[in-house]
C-alpha cells in the first residue's frame, strides 16, 4: 500500500494549512466523546452540586461550546469554521465513577468539524476537573477520540469497534 502524501507540509518540509479553496461547500457533521473519571466522593459533590466553583455540568457545557467555536484560535492548522451547531452533553455516570461528555458539531463548509467536536470535549473535560479538583485532585480524562464524521468528499465516516475507547 502505498503511503498517503502528508497534506499539512510544504515542498521544503515546512507546516502549511491546506487550500481548501476549490473544495465544495457541503453540509458537514462531526461526533466525539471522552470521560472524565473521578473519585466516588467527587463524583457525589458534583451530582449534589456541593463544590465551591459551582455548578459544573453546565459551566462544562458552556465551556465546551465556547472551545468548538474557537477551535482555529487554538490548533494551528485548523481552518476557521462558521459552526450551525454545536450539541454538548456531560452526563453523570456512577458506574465509571465521572462524567461522559459527548458533542456534536454541524456547519456547511469546505472542509470538516473533527478539531471542533474534539475540542469541545476535550475543554469540557478540562473544565470538569477544574471546578472539582478541589474534591479531587486525581481525576483522568480518557478517551477523547472523533465518533463519526459525514460529509465531504470521505462521506460517512464511524470510528470501527475495535478502537474504541
Amino acid at each position: 500500500m502505498k503511503a498517503k502524501k502528508l497534506t499539512h507540509v510544504g515542498p521544503g518540509g515546512e507546516a502549511r494549512m491546506v487550500d481548501v479553496s476549490d473544495k465544495p461547500v457541503s453540509s458537514r457533521e462531526a461526533r466525539a466523546r471522552g470521560v472524565v473519571r473521578m473519585s466516588a466522593q467527587a463524583f457525589e459533590a458534583i451530582r449534589l452540586g456541593n463544590l465551591p466553583k459551582g455548578e459544573v455540568l453546565a459551566t462544562a457545557r458552556i465551556a465546551g461550546i465556547q472551545a468548538a467555536k474557537r477551535a482555529s484560535d487554538l490548533i494551528p492548522m485548523c481552518h476557521p469554521l462558521i459552526l450551525t451547531l454545536i450539541d454538548v452533553d456531560c452526563v453523570p455516570d456512577s458506574g465509571l465513577p465521572g462524567i461522559r461528555i459527548e458533542a456534536r458539531v454541524r456547519c456547511d463548509a469546505k472542509t470538516g468539524a473533527e478539531m471542533e467536536a474534539l475540542t469541545a470535549v476535550a475543554v469540557a473535560a478540562l473544565t470538569v476537573v477544574d471546578m472539582a479538583k478541589s474534591a479531587d485532585r486525581w481525576m483522568t480524562i480518557e478517551g477523547v477520540e472523533l465518533v463519526e464524521k459525514r460529509g465531504g468528499k470521505s462521506g460517512e465516516l464511524r470510528r470501527p469497534a475495535s478502537l474504541r475507547s
